[in-house]
């Protein structure tokens, strides 16, 4: 029995898409640009592994006739965004924390618990958990952005699945849960600037909105780069300052709670301290500050 066809066979099932990576190897079993035969799938240009990733059952079960491939999970098609939080290595120096233990200590800033989700257990002993894109939204790979050891995986990027075997262990799964959406507070925290550009890109309706766009990035800047001790001022401040574009039809409130909630969260403060305070500043400047005339 081919377990590893299995394995591929059953990711595929959920709507994941999967590509052959090469036997107790992490690397993918597919032809590079220089060495595209332009036949197939690449007869109209090369694909690469994210693009031949497929969910087709005959298209797999053909890959996998050749040989015990191993299992690539392509998460940007299959709309998945995977945390991967890595074992201490050899080479870190003694009490550097491990991937686990760096997303437990980020759940606690944030006022959050781990969430529990589908994972799986990785060949080196850590672990990947696997949760659902935001819809509508464009989220690329990181390396540290959430703490030491901790990387994560969407579009550009893809993963070992479970079934999978390395010299040195396999990748089994150890919680089946369905994948669950990927906590607000993490998608801020993976995407601040991204928030910040599309915020600033956005038309806006009266003559000021250049000097309003200008105002919300410095504000959010300057949330996001303070410290502990003036963070919480800092956030008060900033919603207060941007709250007088909101009357005057310059800045969509929605627009800045999330701009100034994922600043804060940036900061190191937790989202019901961001929320809290920023709806409070927002509101007494509103009323403090009437709208442009018609």
């Amino acid at each position: 029995m081919n377990t590893h066809l299995t394995a591929a066979l059953a990711a595929a099932e959920r709507g994941w898409h999967i590509f052959p990576l090469r036997p107790r190897d992490k690397r993918p079993a597919l032809h590079g640009e220089t060495a595209c035969p332009a036949t197939g799938d690449c007869a109209s240009g090369h694909r690469k592994w994210e693009q031949r990733a497929t969910t087709d059952p005959d298209r797999i079960r053909k890959a996998w006739s050749v040989g015990a491939f191993n299992v690539g999970l392509a998460t940007g098609p299959s709309g998945l965004v995977v945390v991967d939080l890595d074992p201490v290595k050899a080479k870190d120096p003694k009490g550097t924390p491990d991937g686990a233990t760096s997303l437990q200590a980020l759940c606690e800033r944030a006022g959050q618990t781990v969430p529990a989700t589908y994972r799986t257990r990785t060949a080196s002993g850590g672990y990947h958990l696997y949760f659902t894109a935001p819809p509508g939204v464009w989220l690329g790979n990181s390396a540290g952005r959430l703490g030491k050891h901790i990387d994560t995986r969407a579009h550009g990027g893809y993963v070992v699945g479970a079934g999978s075997t390395l010299p040195n262990g396999t990748y089994d799964v150890v919680d089946p849960t369905e994948p669950a959406p990927l906590p607000e507070w993490l998608h801020a925290l993976l995407t601040p600037r991204q928030a910040c550009r599309g915020l600033t890109a956005a038309p806006m309706p009266e003559r000021a909105s250049r000097y309003a766009a200008a105002a919300l990035k410095a504000e959010t800047a300057a949330v996001a780069r303070a410290g502990e001790g003036v963070r919480n001022w800092t956030l008060v401040r900033a919603a207060r300052a941007l709250g007088r574009f909101i009357p005057s039809g310059d800045l969509d409130r929605s627009e800045v709670e999330q701009a100034l909630n994922s600043a804060g969260l940036r900061a190191g403060l937790r989202e019901n301290e961001c929320r809290a305070a920023v709806t409070s500043a927002l509101n007494w400047s509103i009323a403090n500050n009437p709208g442009r005339p018609a």
